[in-house]
């Protein structure tokens, strides 16, 4: 149940955490933000990225064997990571109409998933 409560943590986190750093390139579409300056826009990611760390830190907490979860820290990381590329490429997909899913990000993330395969591997 750990486990499940931990990558459930991660994906939230990590959609946060796309939001912040890859949100603000679409700022430019919208009206109220189309001004802002640099400094404005770290901290609008910055506010948003908090509620990342609102969802990182219980998930890794929860995760880690060192705290009675299911993962060590090397899964715990291969784990993020992937989530990571899975939320971002929805991410990207959804709004950035410009930017394509080639054959060569497929492969990519297949190694990842054999990465993931052994890191988990005993």
């Amino acid at each position: 149940m750990k486990s499940f409560y931990t990558i459930g943590l991660l994906i939230i986190s990590n959609v946060f955490m796309t939001l912040a750093w890859y949100g603000h390139l679409k700022f430019s579409e919208w009206k109220w933000t189309s001004k802002l300056g640099l400094f404005s826009i770290i901290v609008i990611s910055w506010g948003i990225a908090f509620f990342e760390y609102c969802f990182q830190v219980p998930a890794n907490k929860i995760g880690f064997a060192g705290n009675g979860g299911p993962f060590n820290l090397w899964q715990l990381k291969v784990l993020q990571e992937v989530i990571t590329l899975v939320v971002f490429t929805g991410f990207t997909i959804i709004a950035f109409k410009t930017e394509t899913f080639r054959t060569n990000h497929l492969i990519g993330f297949c190694l990842l998933v054999l990465a993931v395969y052994f890191i988990f591997k005993k």
